[in-house]
């Protein structure tokens, strides 16, 4: 368990049963002022990106991170990045295995090349600012989602339990989890995105090999070369270089 304490300043909301933690968030934002952390037992209507089902069986953490952030909406987005490194800065502490946790672009962890846990950003605002920040994070520490769940192609689902021998609670998790966040976001906010952007890709997964991107209808092939200054993925494929905004991304 993480040595460090809960960060000042931050609120905690534990729950038993809910639709989802990104949807409670939404409904208890404008009466918060400062970040929050609200976490649930299980979820009733988990969702991952592009609306996707999120299974959320007990045991596993379920949470979102609320935040009022001041910046443009796309700096806002990069902390994607933000929560993907601490959300393996806390796996690491609890597992001790460095080695094992990579990062998937835009915004999943893996364990041992499987998919361990993933991010959702959902915010609200107008006029060009963005009023709330709401990230979304689901980790699957005992269980893992049946892979004819998820979608063909996609990078298998593991569980920290099956995969370390490792048994975390969710409350352990977010003991973890909650300094880490606080340690990159005060990184992100004082020194940008550069620091943040070399530590991912420190930690990239298939940097330098060949991938696939699929944007829309669209299937882009090429070597992960990078992640540029705004967030995007780098590919270099036979044409020449592209910058890739958002995308599904296989091996």
């Amino acid at each position: 368990m993480s040595a460090d304490p809960w960060p000042e300043g931050v609120a905690r909301h534990a729950l038993d049963s809910v639709d989802s933690t990104n949807a409670v968030a939404a409904r208890l934002a404008a009466s918060l002022s400062g970040p929050a952390w609200i976490v649930a037992a299980e979820q009733t209507a988990g969702r991952g990106r592009r609306g996707r089902p999120w299974s959320s069986r007990r045991g596993n953490f379920y949470g979102t991170h609320l935040l009022h952030p001041t910046e443009p909406p796309e700096v806002v987005a990069l902390r994607s990045f933000v929560a993907a490194l601490a959300l393996r800065d806390a796996c690491v502490a609890l597992t001790g295995l460095p080695e094992a946790f990579s990062l998937k672009w835009p915004n999943d962890v893996l364990l041992n090349g499987g998919k361990l846990a993933g991010i959702l950003l959902e915010s609200l605002g107008q006029g060009g600012r963005v009023q709330h920040l709401a990230i979304g994070i689901g980790v699957n520490l005992i269980a893992a989602p049946d892979p004819a769940e998820v979608e063909q192609g996609a990078v298998r689902p593991v569980s920290l339990l099956a995969e370390t021998g490792v048994r975390v609670a969710p409350e352990t998790f977010l003991e973890a989890l909650a300094p880490a966040y606080a340690r990159r976001e005060e990184s992100f906010t004082r020194l940008g995105f550069g620091p943040t952007r070399e530590a991912w890709l420190a930690h990239a997964a298939r940097l330098g090999e060949r991938i696939r991107a699929r944007t829309g209808r669209e299937l882009r092939e090429g070597m992960f070369e990078t992640v540029d200054a705004h967030g995007a993925l780098v590919l270099k494929t036979g044409s020449g270089r592209v910058a890739i905004p958002a995308a599904e991304v296989f091996f």
